[in-house]
C-alpha cells in the first residue's frame, strides 16, 4: 500500500520524445486487465491513448517501457505481468469490448502486455501498456477508492473466537492475483504468532478462501498458495510446522453475497481452524 501522492488523473507523464494521440477519457467504464492467466475486469474512470514518438525522435519500445515502469515504481506500484494474452482468452472477449478498447489496447494479438497496479491509500490505479515496433497502446483506470476491509484482530480476540466456534476469519491482503502477503497485513500475522506462542498445544489449519471472480480452478490454486504463504510466515516466526497445515477452499465456501463488492471482500479471507 503506497501513501505517495499521485497527482491529477491520468497520473502518468510520458517520457521525453513521446506523445499521446487518439486520447479518450471515460468517466466510468469496465476494462479487462491481463494478470498473467486471466482477465480481471476493473471499473472506474478510464484514460486510453496510442503512444508514438514525437517528430525528430527515434521510437524505442524498450525506452518507453522502462520509463513507464520507473514512473509506476516511483508511485509505489508493481508489475503484475509482462506476458502475452493467451489466444483462447482473447477469443473470449466480445467484439464490442475489443472495438471499445482499440485505441488503448495496442497490438495485444502479437505483442506482450505489461500490466501494473498502484494501490494507494485513497485509490487503486491499473495500467495496461502494450508496446510494439512502431507504437504502444496505453490504458489507465482509476478504480473505486480503496476501502479497508481488514481490521487487526489481536491474539486474545482470535483465541475467544476459536474457543467459542472452533475457527476465526481474518482479512489478509495479498498482492494482486498472487500469494505474497502485503506489508500492511504483517501485524495480523504477528498476532497469530502470539496466539500460537500463548497456547503451545493449539494446532491450526490455515484455510484460504476467494470470491467467485474469474475461473474456479484458478481460484482454488490461488487460495491454496495463499494459505501456504501464511503457514510459511508463521514458521519463519518460530512456529513448529507440525502444528500447522494449509488448505485452499477456493470460492466454494462463501459467507456473503458475491454479487456485491462488500460481499466479495468478506469472501476473500483466511480462516484459522482448530485441528
Amino acid at each position: 500500500m503506497s501513501d505517495r501522492a499521485l497527482g491529477a488523473f491520468p497520473f502518468i507523464a510520458l517520457p521525453e520524445g513521446y506523445e499521446a494521440i487518439d486520447e479518450q477519457t471515460l468517466n466510468i467504464a469496465r476494462v479487462p486487465f491481463w494478470t498473467g492467466d486471466r482477465l480481471e475486469n476493473v471499473e472506474g474512470k478510464v484514460y486510453m491513448a496510442t503512444i508514438q514518438e514525437q517528430q525528430g525522435w527515434t521510437y524505442s519500445h524498450l525506452e518507453l517501457e522502462r520509463n513507464i515502469q520507473h514512473v509506476v515504481e516511483q508511485a509505489g506500484g508493481m508489475l503484475v505481468t509482462d506476458s502475452n494474452i493467451a489466444p483462447d482468452v482473447l477469443e473470449s472477449v466480445s467484439r464490442d469490448v475489443r472495438v471499445s478498447l482499440v485505441g488503448g489496447w495496442g497490438d495485444v494479438y502479437n505483442y506482450p502486455v505489461r500490466t501494473y497496479v498502484i494501490r494507494n491509500t485513497d485509490k487503486t490505479v491499473w495500467l495496461h501498456l502494450c508496446a510494439d515496433s512502431a507504437g504502444a497502446g496505453l490504458i489507465i483506470v482509476e478504480a473505486k477508492a480503496f476501502e479497508p476491509t481488514a481490521s487487526l484482530l489481536p491474539a486474545d480476540a482470535l483465541k475467544r473466537e476459536i474457543d467459542a466456534h472452533g475457527k476465526v476469519a481474518m482479512q489478509i491482503h495479498f498482492a494482486v492475483d498472487k500469494a505474497d502477503i502485503m506489508p500492511d497485513s504483517m501485524p495480523q500475522i504477528e498476532q497469530v504468532t502470539s496466539l500460537l506462542n500463548n497456547d503451545p498445544v493449539l494446532k491450526l489449519s490455515i484455510n484460504g478462501h476467494t470470491d467467485n471472480t474469474g475461473d474456479a480452478a484458478h481460484n482454488q490454486v490461488l487460495s491454496e498458495a495463499r494459505a501456504k504463504s501464511v503457514v510459511a510466515a508463521l514458521i519463519a516466526r518460530g512456529i513448529d510446522e507440525s502444528r500447522l497445515q494449509a488448505k485452499g477452499q477456493g470460492q466454494s465456501e462463501p459467507v456473503a453475497d458475491n454479487a456485491t463488492e462488500a460481499g466479495r471482500a468478506k469472501n476473500r479471507r483466511v480462516e484459522l481452524v482448530r485441528i
